[in-house]
């Protein structure tokens, strides 16, 4: 399983997960013409080398256009249309709009109001869109499908100057953000982890990663924060590679809420959505409720870290007035994705297990591309492609 591993050495922002990102591998080029995708302007985005404490680094700088009239208020809603509106990929919009929600309910607990009221001023300015978009773009372009992170390092006992006024350090949206996940309190008197940088580790990362699990690195990148610190680095590290395959447990969040009013036609787009938003599994169960009427239970499977994402799907996506939720466990065989050659070209195929009870298992999606576009029935592409596996 290909993973980001978080190294939060002195704190997180959203400009040093970028930087950090660039750094393992991710083209600038390319960051900066998928961000062109959003309809927004007045703004440019640069890359430059930096060396805090001896160590090579990326700082990735927003800047603001000579004249721009941009304003710093825009609310959720607003967000959550401009990221709609673009032409990125779909799990790019999404897991940049779960971001966005995940702060806009911190933004709007702190100042006692509703997530649609909520104008925040830094959340909704520029460089916080760019930062929070791009990190999505970047986790798609390395192809990572699990984020886990060290301890969340914070500053303390210091002020920042924000547009609420003077704040304590670390912001309260940090702290909202990061409740029930390690933060390690440092008595550094600056703001080490923002809100941008707390927001991504909270929707994207599945926990602290176990140290005692071997972890094959294939790229390491450091992302450079603004300011120079006496006696650390200002640095995200981040470390890509793949966690051993072998069998593992897992803690999970079960969800499931029972629905009978409700056009069916509409479960497939909510199945999608909760997949992009990185559930492990989701499923239909038919049943009868009181007095006979036939419903669905939907149940979903997903990361106890992604609990507030999965249930603003089902409220925002589904008629569900309420949702059940209990932790189970699960036991799973490692699993990847792995690109091999067939009579077909290049395929990608899961590959499942290790040693003798490994199995390759080619994509549904892929055989679907190569049926159609070769004019074959789907389960003969798929056989044939079962073949060319065996004698590998």
């Amino acid at each position: 399983m290909k993973i980001a591993y978080f190294d939060i050495l002195s704190g997180i922002s959203g400009d040093m997960t970028l930087g950090a990102c660039v750094s393992a591998g991710v083209s600038f080029d390319f960051l900066r013409d998928e961000l062109r995708k959003l309809p927004l302007e007045g703004y440019a985005i640069s890359q430059r080398s930096v060396t805090r404490n001896g160590i090579h680094a990326v700082k990735i700088d927003v800047l603001m256009d000579s004249g721009s009239h941009e304003h710093h208020h825009r609310g959720y809603p607003e967000i959550a249309e401009l990221i709609g509106a673009s032409t990125l990929p779909a799990s790019v919009r999404e897991r940049a709009t779960a971001m966005f929600l995940i702060l806009a309910r911190a933004e709007a607990h702190v100042h006692d109001t509703t997530v649609e009221k909520v104008h925040f001023h830094e959340v909704g300015a520029i460089d916080s869109i760019i930062d929070i978009v791009g990190t999505a773009i970047c986790i798609e372009a390395l192809g990572i499908e699990s984020v886990y992170t060290s301890p969340v390092r914070t500053g303390s006992g210091g002020t920042i100057r924000t547009q609420h006024g003077i704040m304590p350090v670390p912001a309260p949206a940090t702290m909202e953000i990061l409740k029930e996940y390690p933060v390690e309190l440092t008595d550094i008197p600056h703001e080490l982890t923002t809100p941008t940088g707390a927001t991504i580790v909270a929707t994207l990362s599945a926990g602290i990663m176990d140290r005692a699990v071997p972890l094959t690195i294939s790229a390491i990148g450091y992302g450079a924060g603004s300011k120079e610190i006496t006696g650390t680095p200002n640095l995200l590290r981040l470390l890509v590679g793949n966690l051993p395959v072998a069998g593992q447990d897992e803690q999970l969040l079960q969800l499931e809420t029972n629905i009978d009013d409700m056009n069916p036609e509409l479960y497939p787009s909510i199945f999608e959505h909760l997949f992009d938003a990185g559930a492990c599994d989701v499923w239909l169960t038919p049943v009868l409720m009181k007095k006979g009427r036939p419903a669905h239970v939907l149940s979903v499977l997903a990361p106890e870290t992604q609990r507030e994402q999965m249930l603003g799907i089902l409220y925002a996506e589904s008629t569900t007035a309420g949702v059940r939720m209990r932790q189970v466990q699960r036991h799973a065989l490692p699993r990847e994705i792995r690109q091999v050659e067939t009579r077909f070209g290049t395929v990608s195929v899961k590959v499942i297990g290790t040693g003798e009870q490994r199995r390759q298992v080619p994509e549904y999606e892929e055989c679907r591309r190569i049926a159609q576009e070769r004019k074959l029935p789907l389960i003969q592409t798929y056989q044939q492609i079962l073949q060319d596996l065996a004698y590998r």
